[in-house]
C-alpha cells in the first residue's frame, strides 16, 4: 500500500487530532539551533528530532500582522485586504475559528494577537499579556483533556522582538557572536545580536514549556504540534524585506504516528498551506478559494509540494517606513526575482532608526568602505534583483543585469506578475490604498472590496 494512501486510512481511523501551534516574533529561521544558527534551542531541537523540519517554509509578507492573517484565513495578503501592518480583513472572512468550530473544535488563543476584526477571530482568549500565559494554557489544556473534546490552540509569542530583555545575555558573550556576512560589526550590532539571541532561547522555554503541558495531560501522541519561527528579526535584510531573511521560516511538526521522526524535508511550503492541512486534519475538505495546498502528503514524505512561492512587502503606514516602497518577489527551485516597485524612493523603516543600522551609518560616514557598501546596498536598491539561491543561498549577488539570465528574468517576472493579477494586485496602487486597509484608519475609509469570503 502506498504510504500516503495507509497515512489516509489511518486519519480516517483515528480521533481528530488536537492542534498546537506557536509562533515566534521576529525571528530569523538561520539562527535557530536545528537550523545551523548560534541560539541554544533543545526544546525545538528535541521537537525536531519527534518529528519533521521544514527547510524550505515561506511566509507570504514579512510583517507580523499580514502574516497572522495570512495564516489564520488561508489567503493572500491583497486578497484578503490584510497587506499593510496594522491591519484588518472584512468581517465576511472566515477563519480558523470558523472552519475548525464547524468540525467540532475548540479554537483558543493565548498571546499576540495583532489581528481584527475581533467577530472574524473571535477564538477563545485565554487571559494574558503578549506572551502566553501558560498556567492559564495548562487549565485550558486539562478541561479540553477531561471533555474529550478536540482544540486548536494558537500560542503566540512576542519574542524575539525588540525590545530584546528577556532571556539570559551572559549566554551569548559580545566578543564570541558570529555575524553574518551582510551585517557590519559594530559594538552596537553584537549587543544587539547578543540580546537577540537570549531572547529567542526564551522563546524556545515557551516551547517546552507548551511541550510539558500536552504530555503532561496525555495527548502527546493525539496532538499535531506546530512550532514556527514568523518572519526574520528586526535587523537589516531581514523583517519588512523580501530576502529569504525575511520570507523564509523555520517550521517544525510533530503528529506521533502520521510524521517520521527526525525526518527533514526540502519541500517549498507556505503560511498559506497551514489552514487547509488544519481543516483536513480535523476531518474536513478545504475550500477551494483558500490559497493553499493542505502539507497532509508532505507530512507522509512527499518531498516536492510548490514550484514558486511569492512575497510581498508594502511600508506604507509602517512605523519609521518610506512613504510607499512596494516590493514583490517570486523564488523558484533556483532563482529569486526582486522587484522594487520604487527605487527612486529611499527605503527606510524601523530598522534604519535602531541604534545598530546607526551605527552602521556612523561609520559609514567615516568612509568605512564596507558600512557604506551595506548601508546603501539597504537603502537603495534597484527595480529588480536577482539571485541564484543555490550558489547564494544569502542573496549576496545581484544577477539581474546578467545577459544569460535575461529569459530566466523574464519568465519569473512574467509569473510574478500573473500571480499578483490573481490576487488583485496593481502593485504600486495598491500600495497607495495601504491606508484604506489599516485599523487605526478603518473608521475613515473602507476598504476596496477585494476577493472576500462568502
Amino acid at each position: 500500500m502506498k504510504p500516503f494512501l495507509f497515512f489516509l486510512l489511518t486519519l480516517a481511523a483515528a480521533a481528530k487530532p488536537n492542534i498546537v501551534f506557536i509562533i515566534a516574533d521576529d525571528c530569523t529561521f538561520r539562527d535557530l539551533g536545528c537550523y545551523g544558527g548560534q541560539a541554544h534551542t533543545p526544546n525545538i531541537d528535541k521537537l525536531a528530532t519527534q518529528g519533521m523540519r521544514f527547510t524550505r517554509c515561506f511566509q507570504t509578507a514579512p510583517m507580523c500582522s499580514p502574516t497572522r492573517h495570512n495564516i489564520y484565513t488561508g489567503l493572500p495578503p491583497v486578497t484578503s485586504g490584510a497587506y499593510p501592518n496594522h491591519t484588518f480583513v472584512a468581517p465576511r472572512t472566515k477563519s480558523v475559528v470558523q472552519y475548525l468550530t464547524d468540525l467540532g473544535y475548540t479554537v483558543a488563543q493565548s498571546g499576540k494577537t495583532h489581528v481584527s476584526p475581533s467577530q472574524v477571530f473571535n477564538w477563545q482568549k485565554i487571559p494574558g499579556g503578549k506572551n502566553p500565559e501558560f498556567s492559564k494554557v495548562g487549565t485550558f489544556i486539562e478541561k479540553q483533556a477531561s471533555a474529550k473534546k478536540p482544540f486548536c490552540l494558537l500560542l503566540c509569542s512576542n519574542e524575539p522582538h525588540t525590545p530584546w530583555n528577556l532571556g539570559d545575555r551572559s549566554r551569548y558573550p559580545d566578543k564570541h557572536i558570529k555575524l553574518p556576512p551582510y551585517f557590519v560589526d559594530t559594538p552596537e550590532t553584537r549587543d544587539g545580536m547578543s540580546r537577540y539571541l537570549a531572547e529567542i532561547t526564551y522563546f524556545d522555554s515557551q516551547v517546552g514549556q507548551a511541550m510539558d503541558l500536552i504530555e503532561k495531560n496525555g495527548l502527546t501522541d493525539d496532538t499535531l504540534f506546530i512550532v514556527t519561527s514568523e518572519q526574520g528579526s528586526s535587523f537589516a535584510f531581514a523583517k519588512w524585506t523580501c530576502y529569504d531573511n525575511g520570507l523564509q521560516t523555520a517550521l517544525v511538526a510533530r503528529w506521533p504516528g502520521k510524521i517520521k521522526p527526525g525526518s527533514v524535508n526540502p519541500a517549498m511550503i507556505e503560511y498559506l498551506d497551514l489552514l487547509p492541512t488544519f481543516i483536513e486534519a480535523a476531518g474536513g475538505t478545504p475550500p477551494s478559494d483558500l490559497r493553499g495546498q493542505s502539507l497532509l502528503p508532505v507530512f507522509a514524505g512527499k518531498e516536492t509540494h510548490k514550484d514558486y512561492v511569492h512575497g510581498i512587502m508594502t511600508t506604507r503606514g509602517i512605523n519609521g517606513g518610506s512613504d510607499h516602497y512596494g516590493i514583490r518577489s517570486i523564488r523558484s527551485e533556483e532563482y529569486k526575482l526582486i522587484w522594487n516597485l520604487s527605487p527612486e524612493v529611499k527605503f527606510k523603516n524601523a530598522c534604519t532608526t535602531a541604534p545598530e543600522f546607526k551605527s552602521w551609518l556612523a561609520l559609514a560616514a567615516t568612509g568605512n568602505e564596507d558600512a557604506l557598501a551595506k548601508t546603501r546596498r539597504y537603502q537603495h536598491r534597484p527595480e529588480f534583483e536577482l539571485y541564484d539561491i543555490q550558489k547564494d543561498p544569502l542573496e549576496l549577488t545581484n544577477l539581474a543585469a546578467d545577459p544569460k539570465l535575461a529569459d530566466t528574468k523574464k519568465d519569473l517576472h512574467q509569473r510574478l506578475q500573473k500571480w499578483m493579477e490573481s490576487c488583485h494586485d496593481q502593485g504600486k496602487a495598491t500600495e497607495l490604498e495601504a491606508p484604506q486597509h489599516m485599523t487605526r484608519n478603518r473608521n475613515k475609509k473602507k476598504p476596496r472590496k477585494l476577493n472576500r469570503q462568502k
